[in-house]
């Protein structure tokens, strides 16, 4: 099932979906003071919320695209959106953070949903230059809500209380719920559809994570991801300590970041069809290069002034997003038959590495500035290497509507 143009409906439908994750860690972090004196436990008790709807959410997207392989996109998405909005309404409600912790593993277990399998249907629904554009609108929607998030919840924080922030959140699912069950098309033909019998299904993963080339790719994304994402886990000591700004101050990194980020991804829609793919990741590359040189220029020579400190993160994030739609894509057409497996998969990957960068590589880069700018190098670097040795591996190419 192959569409000429995607409409402007589905566009933002497909986006919003993908924003769930986003806004499931983002939007509650302004109230963890007062959630910990509300359920009178400590910071590390509160910051398990996080770490457990984190772990639940990368074990569960090995299983998402799998699902809709068997049973079709539509009813694993409003399943997900469902159980999304259940578990949500359950952090509103919840009395004890043994009851909060319950709440947000089964948050962690159904927000992947959205974001794993409207990569799928991308690609099911579009082929070429139409899929990339289409990759790169949601990722222009999908900068934004690392933005807004914290704001939005810090906002309903002052109104309303910490429980404002997961009622926000349980609206936010019923809403979405409803949109899809009008709007949301099914994108895999019965005809399409693959097993979930242990044997098969086995021999699909292990056949999918054991390409080089799918391997390669999607941990190279996650790499590339990564120079940035140590920015973001270091946020509190870059901003604060290095710095010098204050609790409130953190837009000064994430609104050029954000900014960055949809201006790649902009340039990524404007230049499908125009640009091979290799002239496309090439001047991803040089951009992302050319900011970790000035980066590592700048912690080295320079005191911690504000405007040259964070320069080179934009300019990175800028390169980083110019990429990521048509190496999304790559991705996916090396299993044409096995999209929502693929699509698990790569998240699964990128997910796991997130989270040994931040468990591991930023604690130990944060506390000198020239350690991140090391981190941003080191991370884009590898993730371009993983990504150009293996450039000369054939994919499907579908033809172009």
């Amino acid at each position: 099932m192959t569409l000429r143009q995607p409409t402007l409906g589905l566009t933002v439908l497909l986006a919003a979906l993908a924003t769930i994750g986003p806004f499931s860690i983002d939007t509650y972090l302004p109230a963890f003071p007062q959630i910990g004196a509300a359920l009178q436990v400590d910071k590390l008790a509160i910051q398990q919320t996080l770490s457990i709807y984190l772990l639940t959410f990368s074990l569960m997207t090995l299983w998402h695209g799998a699902l809709s392989d068997n049973f079709g996109r539509r009813p694993v998405i409003l399943a997900g959106v469902a159980i999304y909005g259940l578990a949500s309404l359950g952090c509103t409600l919840a009395t004890s953070i043994e009851m909060l912790w319950v709440m947000r593993a089964l948050q962690g277990l159904s927000a992947g949903a959205g974001m794993v399998v409207s990569r799928a249907m991308v690609r099911d629904l579009y082929a070429g230059p139409t899929a990339q554009r289409l990759m790169s609108h949601i990722a222009i929607m999908f900068a934004v809500a690392p933005a807004i998030a914290p704001m939005i919840g810090g906002w309903l924080l002052g109104l309303a209380g910490w429980r404002s922030s997961f009622a926000f959140l349980t609206a936010m699912a019923l809403l979405l719920w409803g949109v899809c069950w009008r709007l949301l098309p099914e994108s895999l033909a019965p005809e399409k559809r693959q097993t979930l019998s242990p044997g098969p299904l086995f021999r699909a993963y292990r056949r999918v994570l054991g390409h080089a080339g799918f391997l390669a790719t999607s941990i190279g994304i996650g790499c590339c991801f990564g120079g940035f994402f140590v920015y973001v886990l270091s946020a509190p000591v870059f901003l604060m300590k290095h710095l010098h700004l204050g609790p409130l101050d953190f837009h000064w990194l994430f609104v050029p970041a954000m900014a960055g980020m949809m201006g790649g991804s902009w340039l990524s829609s404007r230049a499908a069809g125009r640009w091979s793919t290799r002239r496309t990741l090439g001047i991803a590359f040089v951009l992302m290069a050319v900011a970790a040189l000035i980066n590592l220029l700048v912690s080295t020579l320079l005191p911690p002034l504000l405007l040259p400190s964070l320069l080179p993160v934009p300019l990175y994030t800028l390169g980083m997003s110019l990429a990521m739609p048509t190496l999304t894509l790559r991705a996916l057409d090396f299993f044409p038959d096995n999209r929502g497996m693929a699509a698990s998969c790569q998240s699964f990957l990128q997910t796991m590495l997130s989270a040994g960068i931040a468990a591991f590589v930023a604690p130990a880069l944060w506390d000198s500035r020239l350690g991140l700018a090391l981190g941003m190098t080191g991370l884009g670097g590898l993730g371009a290497l993983l990504i150009l040795a293996h450039l000369r591996t054939p994919v499907f190419r579908p033809p172009s509507p």
